[in-house]
């Protein structure tokens, strides 16, 4: 029988962050286009494009109502994934989306849709945006007990609405005149402490069953992929055991990257950009040199992580090199796997489909 790390090794994800220019909020500085064209639909096909051609798994989308780093504004993370759906056949499409505050009957709604455009490819990831507390004028969470009663909360309600239809609850017998089945169809009657659904949900299930849910740290309960980071690679190794000791399916690092190019090291492209500017988000792991070393402490982690998610420095400059030296590496070395047409991002994710849990042991 293969070993754990075998079978984590054969599965193992390579996933990236596509918002605005970068992890580093200079990187504006060094992008490879017109200022004007950093919220074009043609910037974001091009770019999800080339992380598909290159054999990414999936790509993740970050978003939240403040803005991000010295980048004036941000399109919603779900419409930006929604609009490149259709485009795409492989790629998992993992927008972030804001669990406090936000309502879970829309957030489950939105997410089931995704799911449809792309053919079983969505993701989402949950976090906490205290800013938007603020633009909508509602009361802050201010504990993390708070926070973490909310975000359980409602990632809770959207599960039990993506199930609230049962798989075969539309039936589309056109000659009957039958297009639903309404015995099929549940109410969830979640009651908690700051809101409460009823349901069911306006959408069919989705076709994964249940949209996946990512989700940061060791410690969240209700999602199916925790992504965890650390200073150093043996803090990250360690972040890996407790995320997987509290449940969690699958455990992914984040790791920011500089990558050398033909022209500059990563040293002088991260001097070019300024020192005194650190990312927009607090991934602490990073790496810095050649595509080589990249590759080498990769499949490193592929004997403890089920992948990782990657935040380019520069994503004009940094995606290039990934493309072109790093994926294919991965590839040819069996650490990485590519995605193929019509597979779900359960499935590369080696996620099984969820049951239905309204569903009944009858016969029909």
């Amino acid at each position: 029988m293969a070993s754990e790390s075998a079978v984590r090794k054969s599965l193992f994800a390579v996933g990236i962050e596509l918002d605005g220019e970068g992890y580093h909020p200079r990187a504006w500085r060094r992008a490879g286009h017109e200022p004007t064209l950093l919220l074009s639909p043609r910037r974001l096909r091009a770019q999800v494009a080339a992380a598909e051609n290159a054999g990414f798994t999936f790509a993740t989308f970050d978003d939240s109502i403040a803005s991000a780093g010295e980048t004036a504004g941000r399109i919603d993370a779900i419409g930006r994934a929604s609009f490149v759906a259709a485009s795409t056949s492989t790629l998992g499409l993992v927008p972030v989306v804001a669990t406090t505050y936000g309502e879970p009957f829309h957030i489950s709604t939105q997410l089931a849709t995704l799911d449809y455009a792309s053919r079983g490819r969505a993701g989402w990831l949950a976090v906490d945006d205290p800013a938007t507390a603020r633009t909508w004028g509602a009361t802050p969470r201010v504990t993390e007990d708070e926070i973490r009663r909310e975000r359980g909360d409602s990632i809770e309600v959207a599960r039990r609405l993506w199930d609230s239809w049962e798989d075969d609850a539309v039936v589309r017998d056109y000659a009957a005149g039958k297009f639903l089945n309404r015995d099929r169809l549940h109410h969830i009657d979640f009651i908690g402490e700051t809101f409460s659904v009823k349901g069911p949900s306006i959408v069919p299930r989705p076709p994964q069953g249940q949209v996946v849910v990512f989700g940061y740290g060791t410690e969240q309960s209700g999602i199916d992929v925790a992504l965890v980071s650390g200073t150093q690679t043996s803090d990250a190794v360690a972040a890996i055991q407790r995320a997987r000791e509290s449940g969690a399916a699958r455990v992914l690092v984040d790791l920011t990257v500089a990558l050398d190019t033909p022209t500059e090291t990563a040293a002088e492209r991260l001097a070019d950009l300024g020192t005194d500017a650190g990312p927009n988000q607090p991934v602490p792991l990073h790496f810095s040199g050649s595509a080589a070393d990249l590759v080498v402490l990769l499949t490193d982690l592929s004997a403890h992580a089920d992948g990782v998610r990657l935040h380019p420095a520069v994503l004009d400059e940094d995606l290039t090199i990934l493309a072109r030296y790093v994926l294919p590496a991965l590839l040819r070395a069996g650490i990485a796997h590519r995605p193929v047409p019509g597979s779900t991002l359960r499935a590369n994710l080696g996620l099984s489909r969820p049951a239905n849990r309204y569903a009944k042991e009858l016969t029909r």
